[in-house]
């Protein structure tokens, strides 16, 4: 089927920094749990008289990011003021950045179905969060009104703002697991979407196939999963695309997504451009960023998501798709290295793939039951490398090896300690399993002949049922091979 449209799609992502303090004064950041409006201070409540100070970790973080990002790190920028009246906008401007932001360009390498793309950085610059609007509604009146918690404004916000390349809900849910990944990696924000902490705004247009110019622009915002930024962009292609095929007008404007009915709704109207009257903020100098600071900052970078799914494949030779899942989380990849860290270098990439396999799926589903991360559960890096060394050594089967990791996850013991109190390990002393074969053999004519008859079909079931008689404790492998002489034998 030939398409006659094609998606555009940019992203703006705004992500809350680590920081002690906020951005431009000295109250504490970690306003999550904090009663409302106790981490304030005149600064932040926008009162006159008062001078914003420039955090240096929050400038700091933005050019680690930009640098990790591959964009060009401005060697002077400056603060702007951005104007808008809104409740939660204290001070009635926000103090951001215009024209000079921080970083300039950049891109993130996305996987799509014809192979790695490339989708374009614009800017990542830096600016001030604003307060918190929560919505109420008085039980006895019903009258609604609306409280204003101060605790969030002024806390450091990095917004990084892609170009329109990104052509599918998918590639976009991609490139926004990419730049989550990147920035927990980095360590300059938990990137929690649940929190707050990485919010996404999308910005999408469609245009007949084949041609440059750019469709009305819809703004979507209000979405706050992953999830819902893909089911969000599925849901405005299909509509804007129904429009354009009545021969409707499409109108420039902002969209909110309501995740409980999957649409998204008219906000407000975007057909005029929004005049923020930007001017320099004259209470903050213009910063001269030294190229020695950047390099500094740039010896620093850790090793990123994609480096360390290059480094999977061609170290240990796992799949692509293995490589991504190990590194979808700073944690998961930190615990499998140290868990490889227990291999010798000989025998490392034989064990990887098992290694693998046990975190993303066995230890993932124990994760998922109990809501822990990765690295406070029981089970530690070492013990798993333990598990997979008794797998392959023989000592454990599947079923058993699943049951030790059950008992390693309850009670923190490692692996080993676990296989001898419950005495989990596989029996593959021929001479103890003699008597469990001769009974399956003895007890079961009809296989015997089934086998002699050409049914191979007939050893397996041999094979069970020598599992069933030692109730799942014998070596399958030692069993294989000691009923295939039995019938050998008989021929």
């Amino acid at each position: 089927m030939v398409t006659k449209y094609e998606t555009v799609i940019g992203l703006e992502v705004h992500a809350q920094l680590l920081t002690r303090s906020k951005m431009f004064c000295t109250c504490p950041a970690d306003y999550q749990q904090a009663p409302p409006n106790s981490r304030v201070c005149p600064v932040c409540l926008g009162l006159p008289g008062t001078l914003p100070v420039i955090n240096r970790q929050a400038v700091r973080a933005v050019i680690m990011t930009g640098l990790a990002l591959h964009g060009e790190i401005a060697e002077q920028t400056k603060f702007d003021r951005k104007n808008y009246p809104y409740p939660d906008l204290m001070k009635g401007y926000q103090i951001s950045q215009y024209d000079l932001p921080l970083c300039r360009g950049g891109y993130i390498e996305v996987i799509t179905d014809d192979g790695p793309k490339r989708v374009g950085i614009e800017r990542v610059h830096l600016e001030e969060d604003v307060a918190k609007l929560q919505h109420k509604t008085d039980p006895t009146t019903g009258e609604t009104y609306s409280l204003v918690d101060v605790n969030r404004a002024g806390v450091p916000l990095m917004e990084t703002v892609s170009r329109p390349d990104m052509r599918s809900a998918d590639e976009a849910r991609q490139y926004l697991l990419s730049l989550h990944a990147i920035l927990q990696y980095l360590g300059v924000s938990t990137a929690q979407m649940e929190d707050g902490a990485f919010r996404c705004d999308a910005n999408v247009s469609i245009r007949l196939m084949g041609t440059t110019e750019l469709g009305p622009k819809v703004e979507v915002k209000n979405m706050n999963s992953f999830r819902a930024v893909h089911r969000a962009l599925i849901y405005e292609v299909e509509r804007q695309t129904a429009l354009m095929e009545k021969g409707e007008r499409i109108p420039q404007e902002t969209r909110g997504w309501v995740e409980e009915r999957g649409v998204t709704v008219s906000h407000r109207s975007k057909e005029k451009a929004s005049d923020y009257r930007y001017f320099p903020e004259p209470d903050l100098p213009p910063l001269n960023i030294a190229r020695k600071w950047v390099a500094e900052i740039e010896e620093l970078l850790p090793e990123l998501p994609g480096e360390k799914q290059s480094r999977y494949v061609s170290q240990y030779g796992l799949s692509a798709y293995d490589a991504t899942l190990l590194t979808a989380t700073p944690n998961t990849a930190r615990y499998f290295d140290e868990a490889m860290a227990s291999f010798p270098a000989a025998t490392a990439a034989g064990a990887a793939k098992a290694v693998a396999n046990w975190i993303t799926t066995e230890l993932a589903g124990h994760l998922n039951e109990s809501g822990a991360g990765i690295l406070e559960q029981p089970v530690k890096p070492g013990d798993m490398a333990d598990l997979v060394l008794l797998i392959q050594d023989g000592t454990l089967g599947s079923a058993q090896a699943k049951q030790a990791l059950g008992a390693m996850y309850r009670t923190g013991n490692g692996a080993r300690a676990v296989v001898e109190e419950l005495d989990l390990a596989q029996v593959s002393d021929t001479s103890a399993l003699a008597e469990a074969v001769t009974e399956a053999i003895a007890q079961n004519p009809k296989a015997i002949e089934d086998f002699l008859g050409g049914k191979a079909s007939a050893q397996k079931f041999l094979v069970g049922q020598v599992m069933r008689i030692t109730r799942g404790a014998a070596n399958p492998s030692v069993v294989a091979e000691m009923v295939a002489r039995e019938l050998e034998s008989k021929r």
